[in-house]
């Protein structure tokens, strides 16, 4: 098996004119020079025949290449005959046509027809060598400039070094021998430095030689490379051994392939020309016919849509139609924009607004739990002193004492104001304590109602087409009464509720829902637009899935409820009834009649009832403080310690009773939790256990029961009451216990009505029979 030969590459140098012109050293500086362009690529010189000069050729360009080795030379021939020479120079300068035939023939020789060649140039270039004029100066010339040098070293005593000696020849050599006088002397003699520069004929010689190597060796690696192929392309095609071929002989013919004229071509068979013919022609008629169908597609589409084109411009509808798509999206993005350069100051109000209310809620709390501080320590402070039996006054700190006289200053003025109103049946502890002082309330009002005037200037440069929030919705509603399917394919019902976010916060800056007289959510401008909007819609009663019935739901619950959860979370006052009220209105509106649909559940709703649920844990945890005193302290009922201990179990209750006002709102469980688990049964009950028995308990237990959800007893199909109430109506079963004497015989009957009302009804009976109290148990029976 043959292997195939490695391939060498080697790299081809060219030779640059600038070094063959440094290492000429018989080319005369003043004599004119002509430049030669790079030979065409060869095998060999030229036969003796052709012309010693090449045709000049432009800088850079590149003959036929050959298979033998690349020389890209731009050697200036030295000794040329100058341009005003009549017939030799220009013969020199024009292109010699038959070198180049020459030098293809060349190219299809092999390495013997190389060194001949190679042979031949060397002899020709030899003989244009020494038949070629050159011009010496003459004697009277070079005597002269002698003279003309010694009068110059005379003159400065110095040997000049910008002398430019000129390169001798043969010819001046000859002449320095006929003439003794013209020898240079020895400081004009060129000391060599380094070896003697070689001549033309040298380096023609040593260039001839290893071209000649190189070649050879090329053609041999070609020649192997052949044969492989050969090889390689026999096992191939499988040629049997009977057609084998002589590689080594169909090589060398291949080198080498001349037109020979002794040849004869087989006869002209013209049924196989007419044959050939016959099936060129079927193959360029079956191509014509399928550019002609071709052509024929491209006229028929280049006529439909011409037709298309005058059916559009014709028709006015489409025109309008593509009128009004376009007025639409330039409408829609300019609002964007200014909706979205308005955010910026939108954003600020709105931030402006939350610090506002923000300090003042968090003023009012800080000031509560200063009171309650202050005021317990100093109930302490006096009972110490009563403990001791020390005479003299009470030392109280300035502070303590402006505080107190705060509190009470306060105090009067909210019975006054009750008085005035009719008011009797208050207990002390039930109001929110939530005034201000009048220099407060005046920088309050002042800076809000600053702020109110930035929120009437966001859109005061801007058209009501852009911020008017019913002539944006009557855009859309065009937009759906005339092409209601590209209405409902570009889910607009979905865009609205981002669209109107900025306007509908803008109106919502001077909202409180914390406040009474806050105007309702459907009493909104926007809120009314919205159900226009929805309610003209005529679509959407064949729609069973249309986005625009979710759009007033949708902007609720991204725009309305987290405002709401922002004021629950900061400035919500869970003490405080009217806020609790106020609140409650509004989210009852907000999640009953406008939830989303299909009873999903929203994130939103979530976060707001979670924000809700923690905010009166919060309460309980940080505003609840009953303090226990010894009976000797409370048993008199003006005294300071009954007082304040009145005072903040009242305020526990009250804070009960907002708690439960959220029934219907949040879970059941939230609220028991919450309501009886952590402030029924750790704050009040053990207030009252230790409370002096007496119709004031019954009093206050009433107050409690009366509190409780009428639902959270409506299934109680076991007689007995929910688990969360068990430690109240051992309470109850213990007051009427100690209530039992003549004189406290109405109380046990309220206890025994209270039991009926929570459906504790095994204990009221026991009640009953214990006490012969026969009439109630009709009662009783009806529950």
């Amino acid at each position: 098996m043959a292997h195939r030969p490695k391939r060498t590459f080697r790299q081809r140098q060219a030779q640059s004119s600038d070094s063959d012109d440094a290492e000429d050293p018989s080319a005369e500086s003043g004599a004119p020079r002509e430049r030669t362009a790079p030979g065409p690529q060869e095998e060999g010189p030229p036969s003796g025949g052709a012309r010693a000069e090449v045709a000049e050729l432009p800088r850079g360009t590149r003959g036929p290449r050959g298979r033998g080795r690349v020389w890209a030379s731009s050697r200036r021939a030295p000794e040329v005959a100058p341009r005003a020479d009549s017939s030799g120079g220009q013969e020199s300068r024009t292109a010699d046509l038959s070198t180049d035939e020459e030098d293809g023939a060349h190219h299809s020789s092999g390495s013997n027809d190389d060194q001949s060649s190679s042979s031949d140039n060397v002899s020709s270039l030899e003989e244009k060598e020494s038949s070629s004029i050159v011009r010496i100066p003459d004697a009277a010339f070079i005597q002269a400039a002698r003279r003309k040098r010694e009068l110059a070293r005379a003159q400065d005593d110095y040997i000049s070094l910008d002398v430019k000696h000129n390169s001798t020849t043969p010819d001046t050599k000859r002449n320095n021998d006929e003439d003794p006088e013209s020898e240079p002397d020895d400081h004009e003699k060129r000391i060599p430095f380094t070896p003697k520069p070689q001549t033309l004929r040298q380096r023609m010689t040593e260039e001839t030689t290893s071209r000649n190597e190189e070649t050879s060796e090329d053609s041999q690696e070609d020649e192997n490379q052949d044969i492989w192929e050969q090889q390689q392309m026999r096992k191939a095609v499988k040629i049997t051994e009977g057609r084998d071929i002589d590689l080594s002989h169909s090589s060398k013919s291949q080198t080498v392939k001349k037109f020979d004229a002794s040849i004869s071509f087989p006869p002209v068979n013209l049924e196989v020309i007419k044959k050939q013919l016959n099936n060129r022609l079927t193959l360029l008629q079956d191509t014509h016919r399928s550019h002609q169908r071709e052509y024929e597609k491209y006229m028929q589409d280049v006529k439909s849509s011409k037709s298309t084109i005058e059916n559009l411009e014709n028709s006015s509808s489409q025109a309008a139609n593509y009128k009004f798509y376009k007025s639409m999206k330039i409408y829609v993005e300019n609002i964007i924009d200014c909706l979205n350069e308005k955010m910026i100051n939108i954003q600020e109000i709105e931030s402006s607004m939350h610090v506002l209310l923000l300090k003042q809620a968090m003023t009012l709390m800080k000031r509560r739990q200063d009171e309650l501080k202050h005021e317990s320590a100093y109930l302490q402070q006096l009972s110490r002193k009563a403990e001791t039996s020390t005479n003299g006054s009470l030392a109280i700190d300035e502070k303590t004492q402006c505080i107190l006289e705060d509190i009470e200053s306060r105090r009067i003025q909210r019975r006054q104001a009750r008085a005035l109103s009719g008011n009797c049946n208050h207990q002390e502890g039930t109001s929110s304590d939530d005034e201000l002082s009048s220099a407060e309330m005046t920088n309050f009002q002042k800076s809000q109602g600053d702020i109110l005037q930035d929120h009437k200037k966001v859109f005061e440069d801007v058209h009501d087409d852009f911020c008017n929030i019913q002539n944006i919705l009557l855009k859309f509603q065009q937009w759906r009464e005339k092409f209601p399917d590209s209405y409902y394919d570009a889910f607009i019902g979905l865009c609205i509720p981002k669209l109107l976010n900025p306007l509908i916060r803008v109106q919502l800056l001077d909202w409180n829902p914390l406040k009474l007289d806050s105007i309702g959510l459907k009493q909104m401008p926007w809120f009314t637009c919205i159900e226009e909007f929805m309610d003209n819609n005529v679509e959407d009663a064949k729609r069973d899935t249309s986005s625009d019935k979710k759009i007033l739901s949708s902007v609720i619950n991204k725009t309305v409820i987290p405002r709401l959860t922002d004021f629950v979370e900061c400035i919500w006052d869970p003490l405080s009834t009217s806020q609790t009220t106020s609140l409650i209105n509004h989210c009852r509106v907000i999640l009953e009649e406008h939830s989303t649909y299909e009873n999903e559940v929203n994130k939103s709703q979530q976060d707001l009832l979670k924000s809700i649920a923690s905010r009166m844990k919060k309460a309980i945890e940080d505003d609840v403080f009953i303090p226990l005193y010894p009976k000797s302290a409370v048993e008199n009922e003006t005294s300071p310690h009954s007082k304040f201990q009145e005072r903040q179990f009242w305020s526990a209750l009250k804070l009960f009773r907002n708690i439960l006002l959220w029934n219907g709102v949040l879970s059941d469980n939230t609220l028991q939790e919450l309501g009886l688990g952590k402030l029924l049964n750790r704050y009040l009950i053990i207030a009252l256990l230790n409370a002096i028995p007496g119709p004031d308990v019954v009093k206050k237990c009433n107050q409690i029961v009366v509190c409780l959800p009428e639902k959270w007893f409506e299934n109680c199909a076991t007689r007995t009451s929910i688990p969360q109430l068990e430690n109240f109506i051992q309470l109850l079963l213990q007051s009427a216990h100690k209530l039992s004497g003549d004189e406290f015989r109405n109380e046990v009957k309220e206890i025994i009505l209270i039991l009926v009302k929570i459906k504790a009804l095994h204990q009221a009976e026991s009640l009953t029979e214990e006490y012969h109290l026969d009439h109630l148990k009709s009662l009783i029976k009806e529950v």
